[in-house]
């Protein structure tokens, strides 16, 4: 017993002084940058920090140091040294993306935008500067009092950095186009430390690659967005029974063709957790106005929920009420694929086979410790398509040719030592999912469209810029901007 607790005791100590021990960034930031604050192993603010990722295996991984910049002046200083060594270092925003490496780091400094947090909302030019370390409820809170509002995420927990580069999908798309369509100005650290604005007239080539491209071009400070009125809003959860399958695919079928009101918003998830406990459908519904018109939700209320607490509200109040959401505690993973809208005739047979496979990939897993699966179903019309363009495009780049449906795939688990079932199981199940889709379009059930994938639903092997038509010019922004290939080589992130 004595030699157990001995050898336990070594490994810990061994474990604080690597951990303890600041690799080059941490040390020089610490000698020459010293308005910044660090956090190493142990401290409160570092564990904290690392207790704040929606997924355990991304707060699992130990940064070197955590850097709380404040302003883009220190992140540029940070930037700085990090050119200086060799150091592979990650940016995290709110925590939310769950592929390892990407805003978590194994021994590499993590440059937390907690500092950055800045909302100020400019009713002269009806906009809204935001910073990066800020989550979407603490935007809504801040601005609940002005009767503003900006196009962001549909959780309160989520965080803004990750989001906006990534696209952003919100309840108000239908009627104002993505999040990053909504962006004024960027201000951003180049690799070569520079601070620049990228807006339509200062960089625009830049400003544009920002809108869906991530990581690739530089260290977002702040975003300056449009701000839209807002008053009270209507929305909530409709609970159905899993046998309500084909009733609610029909459903969100024929609500993504005929778009009934583009104040609406809606996501439709399927759940299902560890043998079968829990077999549900649940809506996530949004109308911006106190009540939704007569007929805009009809068609699934009309299905017959077991639960419906939709009622009027502050959008502050929905966002934070849907972090119910928010599964912390658990292992994550989360994955992506697009299509386009069957017709009615075809409907039920298409997007049944994409149910079935859903549910046969996640019985497959359904013993694992912990498991809970799920498949939301997230309309995207063409009107969505439309306004993004009208609104000088972005990345993604979507046409208004065919309405399509962005499909979200999502596990969380509790044990790391079932990393490789759930990793395989990810893949059959996005995998499978794009072999129905082409199975489908060839047979001519489904019409031929440029399908993109979603990059904020993407998982880590996902090949997110082999999908885009925009690929050539994200490839000469990112060789114009950062020819050494500093953000390419050094951190991670979907790459070009």
């Amino acid at each position: 017993m004595a030699l157990t607790r001995i050898s336990l005791y070594s490994v810990a100590l061994f474990a604080f002084f690597i951990h303890s021990t600041a690799g080059d960034t941490c040390s020089t930031v610490s000698l020459n940058l010293a308005d910044i604050d660090i956090q190493r192993y142990l401290d409160l603010e570092y564990t904290t920090e690392q207790n704040n990722y929606w997924s355990t295996g991304c707060g699992a991984l130990k940064p070197s140091c955590i850097l709380y910049p404040s302003t883009a002046q220190e992140v540029s200083g940070i930037v700085k040294v990090l050119n200086a060594n060799n150091e592979t270092f990650v940016v995290k925003s709110g925590g939310h993306n769950p592929n390892k490496n990407f805003a978590s780091i194994d021994g590499g400094p993590l440059i937390s935008t907690k500092y950055l947090n800045e909302v100020t909302f400019d009713s002269s030019s009806m906009t809204v500067r935001v910073g990066p370390g800020n989550d979407w409820e603490d935007i809504h809170e801040a601005l609940k009092d002005a009767g503003v509002t900006v196009v962001g995420g549909r959780i309160g927990e989520v965080g803004v950095g990750g989001y906006v580069l990534g696209g952003g999908l919100s309840f108000l798309s239908a009627q104002y186009g993505w999040a990053a369509n909504n962006i004024v100005e960027f201000e951003v650290v180049l690799a070569n430390a520079t601070i620049v604005t990228a807006s339509s007239t200062s960089n625009p080539d830049l400003y544009k690659a920002l809108k869906g491209g991530g990581n690739n071009y530089g260290i977002v400070t702040a975003y300056t967005m449009v701000a839209h009125p807002q008053g009270q809003i209507w929305g909530g959860n409709l609970v159905f029974t899993a046998d309500k399958a084909p009733q609610m695919l029909a459903a969100v079928r024929n609500f993504t063709e005929n778009y009934p009101d583009e104040k609406a918003g809606i996501i439709m998830t399927a759940e299902m957790t560890a043998l079968g406990a829990i077999d549900i459908w649940i809506m996530f519904l949004f109308y911006d106005g106190p009540t939704p018109p007569a007929g805009v939700f009809d068609i699934f209320t009309s299905i017959g929920p077991f639960v419906n607490n939709c009622k009027t509200r502050s959008y502050y109040d929905l966002l934070t009420y849907n972090d119910f959401a928010v599964v912390k505690g658990s292992i994550y993973t989360i994955a992506t694929e697009t299509t386009t809208l069957p017709n009615a005739t075809v409907g039920a047979e298409v997007l049944g086979a994409y149910y079935d496979h859903w549910r046969n990939t996640t019985k497959s897993v359904i013993g694992v410790s912990g498991i809970i699966g799920s498949i939301a179903f997230q309309p995207m019309p063409k009107g969505i398509a439309r306004k993004a363009q009208e609104l000088g495009g972005d990345m993604i780049d979507l046409d208004d040719s065919v309405d399509r449906i962005i499909m979200e795939f999502n596990y969380s688990y509790w044990l790391p030592t079932d990393d490789a079932t759930m990793d395989a199981a990810t893949q059959t199940l996005y995998g499978g999912m794009k072999n129905l889709i082409t199975k489908f379009t060839n047979g001519g059930q489904l019409p031929e469209a440029y399908l993109p994938l979603f990059m904020n639903d993407a998982y880590f092997r996902q090949d997110y810029f082999g999908r885009l038509q925009t690929q050539d010019f994200a490839r000469s922004v990112r060789d114009s901007y950062d020819p050494e290939g500093f953000f390419a080589a050094r951190t991670g992130g979907w790459k070009i």
